[in-house]
């Protein structure tokens, strides 16, 4: 299992058109859009999870548009990682 350092993991039921969906995920992170940053194929999505904590990520425009994501949005970070890699030079 993978934690943010000072979030802790736990499984949450995210709401889904009106039924609470369960999902495999351990980590999901409650927290606020940001920024979004939508282009021709992706969109940038920064999510503010603690004061001075945020997680930026990359989903397809459409997601974007079909999950009606903006500024102050309340969202959940779902991270699914089979492996999570650190490297330096």
């Amino acid at each position: 299992m993978y934690c943010l350092r000072g979030v802790p993991s736990r499984p949450l039921p995210i709401q889904a058109e009106e039924q609470k969906m369960k999902i495999s995920a351990r980590n999901n992170i409650k927290g606020k859009i940001k920024n979004v940053v939508l282009g021709p194929v992706s969109a940038e999505v920064v999510l503010n999870v603690a004061p001075g904590i945020d997680i930026v990520a990359v989903i397809s425009a459409n997601s974007a548009k079909a999950l009606k994501l903006k500024k102050g949005k309340k969202a959940y970070a779902v991270i699914k990682a089979s492996s999570v890699m650190v490297a330096t030079e």
